[in-house]
């Protein structure tokens, strides 16, 4: 087999097309390596197969077909499908679940624990001398060839498959083992001395020299395919528990939708919703798709999106997503996104990406593969050889087939994938989406995190921030006028205005003749007085100079960044009111979060140096660079590069994106723009700047286990080779080694389940991830931070 690199032919750009193929048929790393190196050969076809997951991820030209992507994997010996239609997937998913009539595991488990059963006397017999009663050997003949024959078989078919093919795996070296070890016992009943009445075995972990037509090796041929197949079910059954977040994710959206059309409700299938259909959502029901409330009010429990456990106030005009729970009223909701496009499928879409995507440590331990089979195959022969020319039959057929049976690497096959499928599959469980596995690489190398302010540290929404009244006017009354003006207003400020009027004062009093003035404030007349809202220049014009004590509160206001509103009637101006963007109340913990792991935090920002100062103060960081246009953060974050730093970006906008593709780990916040999303490497669902740095932790908890898993599937093989070929090791109990390192790796990456975020302050759930001085971080409630919004 050759081990050449096939470099991927890239399809023309602007004639990309992308499509998932399951493989059946692969039964290690090594095949998955075959796949994808046979798809790669074609012109303008780039492939990525995942043993894992056992799913290849193709982008093809024109000039190709799905057919000939097909055509190419059974060429290959492999089967290959593309994805069927989302009815038929159902109903395969349905069969296919664990315990259904086509589960996978069902056979598989079937297999493996009859060979286990017939295996386990085998053992006993030959490790035993006690138990070797006459003809024992007999008996465990007729125990193990069931096992090798009919336990061994997919291993031998694989074998013959590929071997017509002129190829070699795993598969060839486990039945290449097993029929020796099954051979050479057969030769020894029927042709040696082995058969005869009273023979005795004694059992031991080192070879001896000996006449080898004596000895059989049964328990080596049934131990081997029976440690081989308990392996294999368990690294099956972990893949798939592995990958249950994706499949939870999935089955979390409603089955049907409740369509308002003519004034009735009809239950149609979810499939069968369309974009602008009305559809009803009673209490307790999930939201069929992504929508905008049209009638009624509610709390909906986003947490199955976002982990907050907060449910959230939504009314007409509120956005709502697909899968998440109405726990207040009923609501009428009008259907903006289905199917696919749905929030809830965008995320399955990025974990899956990502869980099919190979980091560059995958790729090494691929190759490594590749090379591997036939470097074994040579080896083994050498040995047997080697161990022929001193003239021990036995101990050359011993250590060649230890040979051939410590050296199957799936556990490097699955140190990589199974960590990826564990991982993400934690992250999409905490609102965290990794995108691909190169992420994880980066996170390793990150040293300083650059944070935009607005919709990242703050909200991005304006608040009422402060009320300042001249002397003898009640502050009250100045904000419930300025609000009721304000209530008639589409303008943000005013929006801010009047909910904060709202908040302090309760209900509001109508407004008559309202009118909007040239995006620089609104009059209206209130309970019989003219008010007039806006710029202290628009008060001004119409003869409302300020006195000098709402002069100094607008100065004061503008020296904070925020935005002074001047409030005035019957001729005069009454009070000026101060709006501000909100400081996130998790800002100042999270900024602490990143400093404690090592991070260099810097305030990236296009408002003006005081407001972002002033942000920077309030949160604990101590750079800034303030007044920058969205290609000037592209130039600060290739600075900070060229400087010599890794860098993170978190942003939020559209202005944000081209700084998050520029840097060396982008980290979108779930509640920004799809553009900014797109372009990041993570996407953190809740918005809240905190999972940044559990999303960093996970990330490199991840990259973290892989390496682990590496060096244990590497530094296994390296070590117990020499042993096997030195005849130093059993094949029984090099069997069992192989086996249990499949294991091992699949059970560590498992671990990655376990994962926690840190405990929030504030909140209970205190856990071991806790840093000693989270406490010292308390974020409060929500508070007013500097803006550079301008005033109307």
């Amino acid at each position: 087999m050759s081990s050449e690199s096939v470099e991927p032919k890239r399809a023309p750009a602007g004639a990309e097309h992308r499509i998932e193929l399951a493989i059946g048929g692969m039964t290690c790393a090594s095949c998955a390596n075959r796949v994808e190196k046979k798809l790669n050969k074609l012109d303008g076809v780039t492939a990525e197969v995942n043993y894992a997951t056992e799913k290849a991820r193709v982008t093809y030209a024109d000039g190709v077909s799905a057919d000939d992507l097909v055509a190419q994997v059974e060429k290959a010996g492999y089967t290959a499908t593309p994805p069927p239609p989302p009815d038929a997937e159902r109903g395969a998913d349905s069969a296919a679940a664990e315990g259904g009539p086509n589960d996978p595991l069902r056979s598989l488990r079937t297999r493996t624990a009859v060979s286990l059963l017939l295996s386990a006397p085998v053992i006993a017999m030959a490790m035993v001398p006690a138990l070797q009663f006459t003809y024992w050997q007999w008996a465990s003949l007729t125990l193990a060839a069931p096992v090798v024959v009919w336990g061994a078989l997919p291993f031998h078919r694989a074998a013959a498959k590929n071997l017509r093919l002129g190829q070699a795996t795993m598969d060839t070296l486990v039945s290449m083992g097993t029929l020796a070890a099954f051979g050479w016992s057969l030769y020894a009943l029927f042709l040696g001395t082995a058969g005869e009445p009273g023979t005795m075995h004694a059992f031991s972990l080192t070879v001896e020299r000996g006449g080898g037509a004596g000895n059989i090796y049964l328990e080596v041929a049934a131990g081997v395919t029976s440690f081989i197949l308990l392996g294999r079910y368990f690294e099956a059954r972990s893949k798939r528990r592995a990958g249950a977040a994706l499949r939870a994710l999935l089955e979390l959206g409603a089955k049907d939708a409740a369509v308002v059309r003519g004034g009735r409700e009809e239950r149609v299938p979810v499939d069968r919703l369309a974009v602008g259909d009305v559809f009803a959502v009673r209490p307790g029901e999930k939201f069929a798709a992504d929508g905008e409330v049209q009638e009624g009010t509610s709390a909906v429990d986003r947490s199955m999106l976002t982990g907050e456990s907060v449910p959230e106030e939504v009314g007409p005009g509120s956005p709502v997503a697909g899968a998440t729970a109405n726990v207040g009223g009923r609501l009428l909701v009008r259907a903006t996104r289905v199917g696919s496009d749905t929030q809830l499928a965008q995320m399955a879409r990025l974990v899956e990406d990502a869980q099919s995507g190979k980091a560059e440590v995958q790729r090494l331990a691929d190759r490594v593969s590749g090379v591997f089979v036939p470097v074994v195959i040579a080896l083994a022969a050498a040995t047997l050889g080697f161990w022929l020319s001193t003239g021990g039959a036995a101990e050359a057929f011993t250590a060649a087939v230890a040979v051939l049976i410590i050296a199957c690497p799936c556990a490097l096959g699955l140190a990589t994938p199974t960590a990826l499928l564990v991982g993400t599959g934690r992250g999409a469980q905490l609102g965290i989406l990794i995108k691909g596995p190169e992420v994880l690489e980066t996170t390793r190398r990150i040293d300083t995190v650059v944070l935009d302010k607005t919709g990242t540290v703050t909200t991005g929404r304006m608040a009422l921030a402060g009320v300042a009244a001249a002397g003898g006017v009640d502050e009250a009354e100045a904000l419930r006028l300025a609000g009721a003006v304000e209530d008639a207003s589409e303008h943000p400020i005013g929006r801010a205005i009047a909910a904060g009027a709202v908040q302090r004062v309760g209900g509001l009093p109508g407004v008559d003749g309202f009118a909007a003035i040239g995006g620089r404030g609104v009059e209206g007349v209130v309970e019989g007085r003219r008010v007039l809202v806006g710029r202290p220049a628009l008060l001004a014009e119409r003869g409302m100079e300020l006195p000098q004590e709402l002069e100094r509160a607008v100065e004061r206001d503008r020296e904070q960044g925020r935005t002074a509103v001047a409030v005035g009637w019957d001729g005069a101006a009454r009070a000026v009111l101060a709006v501000s963007d909100t400081l996130k109340p998790t800002s100042k913990e999270a900024v602490a979060r990143l400093r404690a792991l090592g991070l260099r935090p810097v305030l990236l920002t296009g408002d003006t140096s005081g407001v972002a100062e002033a942000v920077a103060a309030e949160v604990g960081i101590g750079e800034v660079v303030a007044e920058v246009l969205p290609e000037d953060k592209v130039a600060v974050v290739r600075r900070l590069q060229e400087q010599g730093g890794t860098v993170a970006m978190v942003g939020d906008g559209v202005n944000d994106a081209a700084a998050l593709a520029q840097a060396d780990l982008g980290l979108a916040m779930g509640t920004g723009t799809d553009v900014a999303i797109e372009a990041g490497d993570l996407t953190l669902v809740r918005g809240d700047l905190r999972v940044a740095a559990d999303a960093i932790r996970l990330s490199r908890r991840t990259l973290a286990t892989i390496r682990g898993n590496l060096f244990w599937a590497f530094g296994y093989n390296v070590l117990a080779l020499p042993l096997a070929a030195a005849g130093l090791l059993n094949p029984m109990i090099a069997g069992g080694a192989m086996a249990l390192s499949s294991v091992f790796v699949v059970s560590n990456s498992l671990r990655l389940r376990t994962f926690r975020p840190l405990a929030r302050d504030g909140e209970d759930g205190r856990g071991p991830d806790r840093p000693a001085d989270a406490d010292a971080d308390a974020g409060g409630a929500a508070a007013p931070a500097p803006s550079a919004a301008s005033a109307r």
